[in-house]
């Protein structure tokens, strides 16, 4: 891995070399970029730069760009590095920019680039305006910029529209498409409402078809056999926010209960979702299919499978996982109490199946309704 070491030089040296590559690759940037200029008045971003950058080599390729096709020029020249100084929000076909970059870069090759988020624009719009009308003027923007681009038949006028400037991301899609592209995020830091980011590539694009922005989800879970099948759920998290569960356990790890803690993953509106179990009902359609049943161990992700025991991954696949899991019987707190409670349902589901499972429903149904438990 190729990182450039610790910059040394004083900032008017710094920004001579920024000055030199932009004149070299893309002249006359600093004139027009308002980023760039920013960039240079911003002690704060100047020293994050630095950790990661060392802009008196030129092994950097800095541009304030929405254009994948200007990226795929630089394929033939051998850079270490790309800083990119437009929002994510104004590239119209942003998978397509971060996989040009991939492409572009050698493997552990940095990739800088920024964004403003939905928590950063919302208080952009109610800073700037008058109260009552700030908030009228954030619905009107909520609704046309972040709405409209994910409704079948509104998105591709807003994209005429729009030319793909200007949409609401949030901070797990962003991060999300950048792991579908090949990447992992290294560090952020948000400055003057903007999310700024450094992340390195890992290996090549996904080639599959990305997630979709539909209502109803097709997650990928471990099943009976060891075989993964498609669980189906109300979207209750941002789009592709699947590609950040390894990256999200690593940062914030588990609360009580198993769930990952501050998940920023989910929506406003998912929160509500689960707090009424609304996200689980297309669920019933794995138990029509058979490939769940009502009472039986959480189906879960091949990432969080992979924390679990040895001798409990070889017992759960020894069975169909169901829609009521122990865990609501039980109520364990921590990682450890809740494989132990499956590890108990398995081997008494094992024995008496039916006897196990009407027990196990009627604690779970005792648990929910009358004393309102939840998980977290």
């Amino acid at each position: 891995m190729q990182v450039a070491q610790k910059n040394k030089k004083d900032i008017h040296s710094i920004n001579s070399n920024r000055y030199f590559s932009l004149d070299k690759l893309e002249p006359n940037l600093a004139a027009k970029s308002e980023d760039f200029k920013s960039l240079i008045n911003s002690k704060q971003l100047e020293q994050f730069i630095d950790k990661y950058f060392d802009l008196s080599l030129n092994v950097n390729f800095i541009t304030s760009t929405s254009d994948p096709v200007e990226i795929n020029k630089i394929n033939n020249i051998k850079y270490n590095s790309i800083l990119n100084f437009t929002k994510v929000n104004d590239i119209r076909f942003i998978n397509k920019f971060f996989e040009s970059v991939n492409t572009s870069l050698p493997k552990y090759g940095l990739f800088m680039g920024v964004v403003q988020t939905y928590p950063n624009r919302r208080s952009v719009i109610l800073s700037r305006y008058p109260l009552i009308l700030n908030w009228i003027i954030y619905i009107l923007d909520y609704v046309y910029n972040r709405i409209l681009p994910r409704i079948r038949f509104t998105k591709k006028l807003y994209f005429f529209i729009t030319k793909g400037k200007g949409r609401v991301l949030s901070k797990a899609e962003t991060y999300g498409r950048l792991y579908y592209s090949g990447f992992e995020i290294l560090n952020e830091i948000t400055l003057k409402n903007k999310l700024y980011f450094v992340a390195r590539k890992i290996k090549k694009p996904n080639n599959g078809s990305p997630p979709s922005y539909g209502a109803i989800l097709k997650l990928k879970r471990v099943g009976y056999g060891g075989k993964l099948f498609n669980v189906f759920k109300l979207r209750t998290m941002h789009p592709f926010s699947e590609y950040l569960q390894e990256y999200i356990y690593d940062k914030n790890k588990l609360q009580n209960g198993g769930k990952i803690k501050n998940d920023f993953r989910i929506s406003p509106e998912g929160r509500i979702f689960r707090k009424i179990w609304l996200d689980e009902l297309p669920m019933f359609f794995n138990l029509i299919k058979g490939e769940m049943k009502l009472v039986g161990v959480r189906p879960l992700s091949p990432h969080y499978y992979s924390l679990y025991d040895k001798n409990l991954k070889e017992l759960r696949i020894q069975f169909k996982p169901g829609l009521i899991p122990p865990f609501y019987a039980d109520m364990p707190q921590t990682l450890k109490e809740i494989m132990e409670s499956e590890i108990k349902y398995l081997r008494a589901y094992r024995k008496k199946p039916l006897r196990t499972d009407i027990i196990y429903f009627f604690k779970a149904f005792y648990n929910i309704v009358i004393k309102r438990n939840r998980s977290n």
